[in-house]
């Protein structure tokens, strides 16, 4: 099979800590959701196991077909509106599960009409490796922010990270996870308490569909989720230089949610965060074959769905500082390079600076994340450039003219060929003949050489 043969070390160990960032960075936030509507143990395990075969299938399969990394995950941002919107609104979980469907079918929406996707198209790339560079820098910030309660666990795995990226660069974030997983199990620092054996059990609740629901759930967990986690995942995808069918992708993350919302999805999309280390150079250094690392995260997803409680405190044992740290580590790479592809070009350099600094503020506006606002001030500060200012159609027109100056170029080479065999060069003239002989410029208009200058006129003239 060519995906075992693609699959190496690197890659299923990029997985591994995209899984390990995902979960562990926002499961609290998830259980609080549920928790908000008044979700049972049975409940909470069966909204892991939606959640996790949602992910896991949706990411493993496009990546096998494609072979490309694709990433979902469920909506961080949309699992906190939740928790803050359950408690203020009393909502029934038949409730909720009603604004999940109809959060669900939005998004089928958004990626059937492809009217995400044209968006997207209009943003400068400038602008969305900004984006991607903001969101990512936030746990590179935490990484080193996790020092001030476990400076020794960080300054090892830094010096970790150092020490293989000189000796062995593609295994640098391995290395790191190897050194940092021995400290804690030496230290006692990992919770061996937390690890249960217990498959996951669905659990089916019928929906309720109310308008206070839709108002209060639906929609802005809609909005959040396509402004704060599809807009950075398709700028995560294309400054990695994936050209994915957006749409087909998105309307697949609606289509899941719908039918696992009844369970507990209450919204499936694109990553940004754990794509970014899938998608990276630390994941695989051929491009091509980076999809094994997104199909390696799709199936753990699938085995933390299916096994539900015991996955889960496997991966809540490690300390939180050795999550923290490990997601700034591997998404150095992504950092570097979303911030050298932002302030490259001079023409979008400060609107992409104004995105960066937004995005990476965390402002919450409305209800809306730092994300979609970062885009908003950036396009106003490309608009507002003068050398960003060009009638419409500009760029396609100058295209358009460059080719047909090419064409006409190209026709024109094998004429000339001709002509300078069959006519004599000037210089190689007679006196005579050079005297108003004919020479063209480069756009092909007709101009007289020179003659020679006149010397005393001959008696014959007087």
């Amino acid at each position: 099979m060519p995906f075992f043969k693609d699959l190496n070390l690197s890659a299923a160990t990029a997985g591994f800590v995209a899984v390990l960032v995902g979960f562990t960075s926002s499961v609290a936030i998830v259980f609080q959701a549920a928790q908000a509507f008044g979700a049972t143990p049975a409940q909470i395990t069966s909204w892991m196991w939606a959640l996790g075969l949602g992910m896991g299938l949706c990411s493993a399969i496009p990546s096998l077909v494609l072979k490309q990394p694709v990433m979902v995950a469920w909506s961080t941002p949309g699992a906190a509106v939740l928790a803050t919107a359950g408690l203020a609104g009393g909502f029934s979980m038949a409730e909720a599960i009603g604004a999940f469907m109809v959060c669900g079918a939005l998004i089928t929406l958004a990626g059937a009409t492809g009217w995400f996707e044209r968006v997207m198209n209009k943003i400068p790339m400038a602008l969305a490796s900004a984006l991607l560079a903001g969101v990512l820098a936030r746990f590179g910030l935490q990484a080193f922010a996790a020092a001030q309660t476990a400076l020794v666990l960080v300054v090892l795995m830094l010096l970790a990270y150092l020490l293989g990226r000189r000796l062995a660069p593609r295994y640098a974030v391995v290395i790191t996870l190897l050194v940092s997983v021995a400290y804690v199990v030496l230290r006692g620092q990992f919770n061996a308490g937390a690890l249960t054996l217990e498959l996951a059990r669905p659990v089916f609740t019928l929906p309720v569909f109310t308008l206070a629901a839709f108002t209060s759930l639906a929609l802005p967990l809609f909005v959040v989720t396509m402004a704060s986690q599809n807009l950075p995942g398709v700028a995560a995808i294309r400054a990695a230089g994936y050209g994915m069918p957006i749409s087909r992708i998105i309307t697949l993350t609606g289509v899941a949610t719908l039918v696992l919302a009844p369970f507990g999805a209450f919204a499936l999309n694109l990553s940004a965060i754990t794509a970014a280390i899938c998608m990276g150079e630390e994941a695989h250094p051929d491009p091509k074959k980076r999809y094994t690392a997104a199909v390696t995260c799709g199936a753990l997803y699938v085995l933390i769905g299916l096994f539900g409680a015991a996955v889960t405190g496997l991966l809540i044992a490690f300390p939180r500082e050795l999550v923290l740290a490990i997601a700034g580590i591997a998404l150095l790479g992504s950092i570097g390079g979303g911030l050298h592809a932002a302030l490259k070009d001079d023409t979008h350099r400060e609107a992409a600076l104004i995105t960066f600094l937004v995005t990476l503020s965390g402002v919450v506006i409305a209800g809306i994340g730092s994300a979609f606002w970062g885009v908003v001030a950036g396009a106003l500060a490309s608009h507002e450039h003068p050398r960003c200012r060009r009638p419409a159609g500009h760029l396609q027109d100058l295209q358009r003219h460059h080719l047909r100056h090419d064409a006409r170029a190209a026709e024109a080479r094998p004429h000339a060929g001709r002509l300078r065999a069959a006519t004599p060069a000037v210089a190689d003239r007679s006196p005579g003949e050079r005297a108003g002989a004919p020479n063209r410029t480069h756009r092909g208009r007709r101009r007289l050489v020179p003659s020679a200058a006149p010397g005393p006129r001959s008696p014959a003239h007087l």
